[in-house]
Parts: structure tokens; C-alpha cells; sequence
């Protein structure tokens, strides 16, 4: 009740408020973006956002004409206008206000720069191979609810070389926090990045083989995730993963960097820990952690371990920017999962509950988990996890190909045969030719069980059922192979795959059908 009750009072300074009570609505003005810039304003005018793609500039936006190896954006620019555009930045005249810059991705680079000069507060910067959107914006959600809406963070996942200044761009100059995401699936790139966001508190959720094709091996991951650690800002934070069997690789790299360690999980000696995690009524798992002086109790919305460790991190964040931790409760408690990366959706399917009159209506329900936008060894293993434990009638796991495991994908992809036997899969559909082993370790499973005339036991897959199972090469295939099988009421359906295999556009199928 007492964390409520101060989130509730909004305490702000008075003269603080005062202060703030002058900014002008405008984001940049004219003079201001070509001073930074360093190009020349064709008139004055001011502009509310910022834009780079001309299907989203929404009125009043600042629109940047990225050239790109394919694209020209200097093509849109007139398209951009049609959409309210106030100004746009291009390396040659246009019709209209404008920026004239020599180098518009330079430009975009400048005025990320100079957002970041004149930011008021502290700055949080989240890295990892896993969970690192979640966690971006779980600690937007507290400090904007404990800041009454004076957070900024950056959208999707805008975390590259482009949507890292982007991002800052658009960040305010009243905003007391800004959380900002950086990705990368090579050396050296959120090196970059970091020196662009200097962050207060650098976290990273954890290590796992993601992008090991390009990188080659587990430690080299670690080295690449602790660049983040090159850009703290002096007195910086930096929140390690305790757990992580790169926790000293990790720690190291941050003391190099000047930083105070603050490391999470359930190690012993861990500086967030977690004490207890039991499911909570309604969904989700009631969370006790110690946080060296003091014990905190909360509610995680979305389910499974990986959720809870994360909220950790989360906490320990909040707390490294002196935000209120009663609002970082609230709004684990409130978070569900996000579009393709959690979110849980009730289908339609044939055969609901039958009536009074014992007739079974055309319509039940079904649990879609869509966890399409993105997967790698270690959360493919977690979310399997958490599908065999979530009640279901049938389980059903759609599972696409996992991207950029080079010469280690066909043992990664071969892997997953147990996590799917220990959660009890019913039916499993594999999308992607990297499936192909996968496909023939749940086969030989299924050979061996036959053999062994006893269903269910067989080298492969110990101790459990054998899984039925098709491969298929397309999202038309792997539908046509849910609809041979037949959803039914209560099922619950995991669709999760590396972004590229396009599985986001099977759950809008899933979501759109009528049963």
C-alpha cells in the first residue's frame, strides 16, 4: 500500500516544475538543427518529432532523407510533405523547409549527439542476447509512471547504427530518464552505439548464442555485449548477470571501464537476488528479492523464469537512476507480454463448450503465444519451458528457424528435440529448411518408438512421449499443417522463430480466423 499510495502523490519538486513550465511544445527549431547539424536552414520553423521512414512522418515531423545502398530517401520527400512533414534534412534543395546537409546519416548522427548533450537526467542503456526489448521497456514503464510521463526510451526495436541517433533525436529536453536498446551481431558495433547514448547505468539481461555466426564463439558474444561498458559515463553502472557463466568476463570488462558492478540473479552472492518466485493468482509469479538493504516483493505479469530474472535487472536499474521502486512493481505487475515477443491471445477454434442442451456452439477458445519477432538456442529452451507449464488441453509448438548460428545451427537446431518431449508438445510444426535436423532427431524418435513397440521410449527423446511432427518450408505450409491437425478448444499454441522466417504473419492468420 505504501508504494502505491507515493505513486499516487506524483511528488515533484515545485521549483523544479516551475522550470519546466516554459519548454515550448517544439521538439528542435530551425535555428537550433542547423547549428548542430552543421548545415543551413532554408526559413525558421520548429518541428515536433522525428522521422525517417515517410509512411510514418505524422504532422509536424522533421523528416531525415536517408540515402541507404538501395534506397534514396530524397525520393520521398515530397511524399513526406503530403503527410504534414514541417521540414525535412537533405543533401540537396527541396521544395520546402528544410536542412541542406552534405551527409544526412552524419546529420541524424549530430542532432542524436546534441540530444544527448542537453539531456537533463540520467541515461540507461540495455544490451543482451536475450530479453533486452522487455526489459527496455519495463524500466520505461516505471520511471515514466514515477516521472509523470518525463520518460523517453526508444520505440520497437530501434537499436542499430540508424535507430540508435534516431532515437535520441526525438528524445525531449524536459525527459528526467532515457532508457535506449543497442543491438548487434558483430564486434565493435554497440562500441559505437554506446559512445553515442553515454549511459548512467549499462545493463546487459544476458549471454546466449545468438549471432554466433558472425561472432564464432560464446566469449567473443561476452566481449561484444561488454562494449556497452566503453561509453558509461563516469561514476556509470553497469548490471551484469550473476548467473552468467561470462558473470567474471563480464565484471571484468566493466571494472575496466571504471564502472560500479551491480550483478543480479540467483547466485548467492548476488547483489539483486532472488529469494522466492511462486505463481501468482491470475498469472504471472509473485517475486521476492533482496536488494542488499531491503527485501521487495512484487508481481511479474508475463510467466516463466526468464521474465523473472529479468525483472531483476529491471529493478536493479531503477534503483541505479534512484527511481521509485514501488513504480517498477506496479508496472511489472501490469506488463504483459509485447507483439511477438510474449503477448498472449485468445483464438477462435472449433468446438466450444457445449450448452445446456448438450449442442457444442461452431466457436471455443484457444491460447496463441506469440513469440515470433525473435529466437536463439537459449529462449527457444526457456519458452518450451514455460509452454509445458502453462494447462492446456493439446500443445501445439510452431517453431521457425533460428538465424546466424553458422556452422553451430544444425547441433542448436537438433537440440531442441528434448525441450519439446519435456514439454510435453503434442504437435509440433518446424518452418525452415535449418529445421532439417530437428526434423530428423523428432523422426528417429519416432522410429525408435515404434521398434520398441513401447510408445514413448527411445534414445533420442528419454523418459517421455514421442512427438508427431511436419516440416515445412513456408508460413502457407506450416498453416496448412495447423489446419490438417486441427486446432481445438483450450489448445495452447507457441508460434516462436527468428524474425526473418516470417511467422509474425501466421499469428495474424491464427488471430483473424473465424473457428
Amino acid at each position: 500500500m505504501n508504494a502505491v499510495a507515493r505513486i499516487l502523490e506524483w511528488p515533484v519538486d515545485v521549483a523544479e516544475e516551475n522550470q519546466l513550465a516554459p519548454w515550448p511544445p517544439a521538439l528542435w527549431d530551425s535555428a537550433t538543427l542547423a547549428r548542430v547539424m552543421k548545415g543551413e536552414a532554408s526559413s525558421e520553423f520548429a518541428v515536433s518529432g522525428v522521422e525517417i521512414d515517410s509512411r510514418d512522418v505524422q504532422p509536424g515531423d522533421l523528416f531525415f532523407a536517408l540515402k541507404g545502398e538501395t534506397m534514396d530517401g530524397h525520393r520521398f520527400v515530397e511524399g513526406a510533405f503530403a503527410k504534414g512533414a514541417a521540414a525535412v534534412v537533405a543533401d540537396r534543395p527541396v521544395d520546402g523547409p528544410h536542412i541542406l546537409v552534405t551527409d544526412t546519416t552524419e546529420a541524424l548522427e549530430r542532432l542524436g549527439a546534441a540530444a544527448r548533450e542537453r539531456a537533463r537526467g540520467p541515461i540507461i542503456g540495455v544490451t543482451g542476447s536475450v530479453g533486452k526489448t522487455g526489459v527496455k521497456e519495463a524500466i520505461f514503464d516505471a520511471l515514466d509512471r514515477g516521472s509523470r510521463g518525463d520518460a523517453h526510451r526508444s520505440v520497437k526495436s530501434y537499436n542499430n547504427h540508424v535507430g540508435v541517433p534516431l532515437s535520441l533525436a526525438r528524445m525531449p529536453a524536459r525527459a528526467r530518464f532515457g532508457i535506449f536498446e543497442m543491438g548487434m551481431n558483430h564486434a565493435g558495433e554497440i562500441a559505437a552505439l554506446t559512445r553515442q547514448v553515454r549511459p548512467n547505468v549499462a545493463v546487459i539481461t544476458t549471454i546466449a548464442p545468438a549471432h554466433i555466426e558472425m561472432l564464432g564463439s560464446m566469449e567473443a558474444i561476452a566481449d561484444a555485449k561488454a562494449e556497452i561498458f566503453e561509453g558509461l559515463e563516469a561514476g556509470g553502472t553497469a548490471v551484469i548477470p550473476a548467473d552468467s557463466a561470462y558473470f567474471n568476463r563480464l565484471k571484468e570488462a566493466a571494472l575496466a571501464a571504471g564502472a560500479q558492478v551491480v550483478s543480479f540473479g540467483k547466485a548467492r552472492d548476488a547483489d539483486v537476488r532472488l529469494l522466492d518466485a511462486v505463481p501468482a493468482i491470475g498469472g504471472g509469479s509473485l517475486v521476492t528479492i533482496d536488494m542488499g538493504d531491503r527485501r521487495v516483493c512484487y508481481t511479474v505479469a508475463a510467466p516463466g523464469e526468464h521474465h523473472v530474472i529479468n525483472s531483476l535487472a529491471v529493478m536493479a536499474a531503477v534503483r541505479g537512476v534512484k527511481g521509485d521502486l514501488g513504480a517498477a512493481g506496479v508496472a511489472l505487475a501490469e506488463m504483459g507480454g509485447l507483439p511477438g515477443r510474449g503477448a498472449r491471445l485468445q483464438i477462435d477454434v472449433p468446438g466450444g463448450e457445449p450448452d445446456v442442451d448438450g449442442r457444442r456452439p461452431a466457436q471455443g477458445k484457444a491460447l496463441l503465444i506469440d513469440e515470433s519477432y525473435n529466437a536463439n538456442p537459449a529462449s527457444m529452451r526457456a519458452t518450451l519451458e514455460q509452454l509445458g507449464r502453462t494447462p492446456a488441453h493439446r500443445r501445439i509448438a510452431v517453431l521457425g528457424a533460428m538465424k546466424e548460428l553458422g556452422s553451430h545451427g544444425p547441433d542448436y537446431h537438433a537440440g531442441l528435440a528434448g525441450p519439446i518431449r519435456e514439454a510435453g508438445v503434442d504437435f509440433a510444426v518446424l518452418v525452415g529448411e535449418e529445421m532439417a535436423p530437428l526434423a530428423e532427431a523428432l523422426a528417429q524418435a519416432l522410429e525408435e518408438g515404434r521398434h520398441s513397440g513401447e510408445l514413448g521410449k527411445s534414445a533420442t527423446l528419454p523418459l517421455g512421449k514421442t512427438v508427431p511432427f511436419a516440416h515445412c518450408l513456408s508460413v502457407r505450409e506450416a498453416l496448412d499443417a495447423l489446419r490438417e491437425f486441427g486446432l481445438e478448444r483450450d489448445d495452447v499454441i507457441l508460434v516462436k522463430g527468428s524474425n526473418s522466417v516470417g511467422l509474425a504473419s501466421l499469428v495474424n492468420a491464427l488471430d483473424k480466423q473465424e473457428g
